[in-house]
């Protein structure tokens, strides 16, 4: 089985990786771990002034050497749980990138975390689970960070 795990630094791609670590056998699964880095259009200054954002290597440098640290410390993990594991980083839009790389691939399944937007954000910002559910042309399984709720 291909699994394709997108990740970012987030806790819901954190719950997305306990998940697969504790729902899925490692034997014959093959994971991918997938970071996609979006592009920067605006940044704020150190006075709190927005400004666009002109191609800068230094900044894009920095950007991909987070990025592969993040893919390449996630997939160590799932590593070290016993899972064969390949790594990609790639630049563009997530929900594109995500569905474009799940099907040249080849996956079997995408294990996404959900960040759980709701209402006018989500409208505004879109929801890279949402679209990645309504058209892959593989299964989906959404993961959702528990809600703990006190009594």
């Amino acid at each position: 089985m291909r699994i394709l795990l997108p990740v970012d630094d987030s806790p819901y791609s954190q719950e997305a990786v306990r998940s697969l670590v504790a729902e899925f056998q490692t034997c014959g699964a093959e994971v991918r771990v997938l970071h996609v880095i979006e592009q920067v259009r605006a940044f704020l200054t150190a006075g709190m002034v927005p400004e666009i954002a002109t191609d800068n290597a230094q900044i894009e440098a920095e950007r991909l050497k987070q990025s592969t640290a993040l893919v390449a410390s996630t997939a160590q993990k799932l590593r070290n749980a016993g899972f064969a594991t390949t790594e990609a980083v790639e630049r563009g839009d997530p929900k594109n990138v995500i569905l474009d790389h799940a099907e040249k691939w080849a996956a079997d399944l995408i294990i996404v975390g959900s960040h759980g937007l709701k209402g006018m954000t989500r409208f505004l910002l879109g929801s890279v689970s949402d679209a990645v559910a309504r058209h892959a042309a593989c299964s989906v399984q959404v993961v959702r960070v528990p809600v703990r709720r006190s009594e």
